[in-house]
């Protein structure tokens, strides 16, 4: 069977660790040229490294997600290695600790705003661009969470946000249909990831609980959000657009 991403070039933000890593490592082993992007060097390289010795094809570029000329040269630099870019996962996000809405600093929101939101709008923009003057026809996934879908208490600035996205993923799949560009999210619910780590050492037990609130009873490997990602970007899914998929183990069901 002809590998999910053959010859495609393939985009990925937060590729450092988690559920970017994975994706990096899946899409290059499903023939993918990847261009990995995060902010934290030593991450990147080693991710990048790993690819390589396995056969893959992968560099990577310093990205902050923060800062609307990073996000840009990051696509740019895709288009310049490898002549065109045709999918794209922007999985990069920031965290803050939980608690309530009226404890939510300001910094704390306008970061998660500035990373989370806009990053994800700037990066949108850019890969639409690209693959519009490149490849023609392409697609785009944007990483969610399950916590966008019904009120978070917990993580109330954090859900509003990645809402957002759902709302961004839904308009831009609806703008770009006609020129052949697919847009999609996916909504992993609780994965083994050092984001689900750092929110239970503040919060103890708070892995055991949504464990318990997870039909399926476990956590989902970041490898197992990576291959949803996968096919939403690859051929095979060439009917799907503006979804939103859970991959939560039925927590939302």
């Amino acid at each position: 069977m002809t590998p999910l991403l053959n010859d495609k070039v393939a985009f990925v933000s937060g590729a450092g660790r988690g559920i970017g890593a994975a994706a990096a490592r899946l899409f290059a082993r499903e023939g993918a040229r990847v261009l990995l992007a995060a902010r934290t060097e030593s991450q990147l390289r080693a991710v990048t490294d790993e690819i390589r010795a396995a056969g893959g094809t992968a560099e990577h570029v310093r990205c902050d997600l923060a800062e609307p000329d990073s996000v840009r040269a990051a696509i740019d630099r895709a288009v310049a290695l490898y002549g065109r870019l045709d999918v794209a996962f922007n999985n990069g996000a920031t965290i803050t600790p939980p608690g309530p809405v009226d404890r939510v600093s300001l910094a704390d929101f306008d970061r998660l705003y500035q990373v989370n939101l806009r990053g994800v709008w700037l990066a949108m923009v850019a890969q639409v661009a690209a693959i519009r003057a490149t490849a023609g026809q392409g697609a785009i996934v944007n990483n969610s969470s399950v916590g966008s879908l019904t009120g978070n208490p917990a993580l109330p600035a954090y859900g509003a946000m990645k809402r957002a996205v759902n709302s961004l993923t839904e308009s831009a799949a609806i703008t770009f249909a006609p020129e052949g560009i697919r847009v999609n999210a996916i909504a992993p619910g609780n994965t083994r990831t050092e984001m689900i780590a750092s929110w239970q050492e503040n919060s103890p037990g708070l892995v055991e609980r949504l464990i318990a609130a997870t039909p399926l009873g476990r956590q989902a490997e970041p490898e197992e959000i990576a291959e949803s990602a996968a096919w939403l970007l690859s051929d095979r899914s060439s009917f799907v657009t503006g979804v939103v998929l859970r991959v939560d183990g039925g927590a939302r069901a």
